[in-house]
């Protein structure tokens, strides 16, 4: 579980595609002080498993489930990604919660830039737009944001100068790819509320009205 507060820019070392898989070996930087081989790391929104770790440079490997639904299997030497330790069970929850399971890739479709703001416009896949919600909160590369507003294509945010100057995307463009991962309550409901359409819940409107709901 992470909470979407970036702590560290890393940059890719490599990439090594193995089949459907692929091994990724990044510079951790100040992250390798407290890592260990089996820790996780969310790298851009990804949750990883430390599998070797050299110095500064930890390696990780990428199914073939993570490289079809993230923009992992794209990543190049010299990126930057955003890096995020696992959350520890006594820290304080600044972001919201995260699990690393990206549900799908969207695109960065126009910047512009504010007085003291910049505001970002995402595309996202359709099946991701339903659990999006205005004033709800997203995970954008592993970034804990919050949507200002649903567009037909997506969704906009508005990012502070912190955000903008020690996460990744502050090097972001028009037409970059990015990883979406939809508030975990969104999901729950929506599953619920598809699970009522086909009769598989027991708890209808009608119920929750007589149950103070």
């Amino acid at each position: 579980m992470f909470t979407g507060i970036i702590e560290h820019i890393g940059t890719v070392k490599s990439l090594a595609r193995q089949g459907a898989s692929a091994r990724l070996t990044v510079d951790i930087g100040a992250l390798a002080a407290d890592a260990k081989i089996g820790d996780s790391i969310a790298v851009s929104g990804v949750c990883l498993t430390i599998t070797a770790l050299s110095g500064g440079v930890a390696l990780f490997d990428g199914s073939g489930e993570t490289l079809a639904r993230t923009t992992l299997g794209k990543m190049k030497p010299g990126d930057a990604v955003n890096l995020e330790p696992a959350m520890r069970a006594d820290s304080r929850m600044g972001g919201h919660f995260v699990q690393g399971h990206v549900d799908g890739v969207g695109k960065i479709r126009k910047v512009t830039r504010g007085q003291n703001d910049w505001t970002f416009e995402f595309s996202a896949p359709d099946e991701l737009r339903g659990q999006i919600v205005e004033k709800g909160s997203v995970a954008v590369d592993g970034i804990s944001l919050t949507a200002a507003a649903i567009t037909p294509e997506g969704f906009t945010v508005a990012v502070i100068p912190h955000t903008f100057e020690n996460t990744t995307l502050g090097r972001k463009r028009s037409g970059d790819e990015v990883n979406i991962e939809t508030d975990i309550l969104g999901k729950y409901v929506r599953r619920f509320l598809q699970g009522m359409k086909k009769g598989e819940s027991n708890i209808t409107p009608d119920f929750l009205e007589r149950h103070g709901f």
